[in-house]
């Protein structure tokens, strides 16, 4: 990732291609996480094997549609961005679609040696 202004577009495309892999390679390696089932994550690697979870179940078909969209710059090499989701394709424990629901990123992203990554990340479902 080159900037902090591309993180919730890549963020959005790696779920839509339920890529754990890619999801967790945003994230610093002792990165705090809390995901949308609500699993609450210490590194990079737990949170990696909570969204294949996720993407084995609920997520299987699941794309992002964005909405309203924030990046504040905290200081030189540090921000805060905040993006609205609309879910949709999520999936029961029956295999039923579930209605669309919104969501919300908000991540502590830092400037490292290896590019921006997120140190603090928390995606959760939202009131319209």
């Amino acid at each position: 990732m080159t900037g902090p202004e591309e993180f919730a577009k890549l963020f959005a495309g790696a779920f839509g291609r339920q890529d754990a892999a890619a999801l967790a390679g945003f994230l610093a390696e002792d990165a705090d996480v809390l995901t949308l089932t609500g699993a609450v994550l210490e590194t990079a690697a737990e949170a990696e094997a909570a969204f294949a979870g996720e993407f084995a179940g609920i997520f299987a078909a699941a794309r992002l549609v964005t909405g309203k969209h924030r990046l504040r710059m905290l200081g030189p090499g540090a921000c805060v961005v905040t993006q609205r989701f609309v879910v949709s394709g999520a999936r029961d424990d029956q295999g039923a679609e579930m209605p669309r629901f919104g969501a919300i990123l908000t991540a502590v992203l830092t400037a490292r040696s290896t590019g921006w990554q997120a140190v603090s990340l928390t995606f959760s479902a939202a009131g319209q």
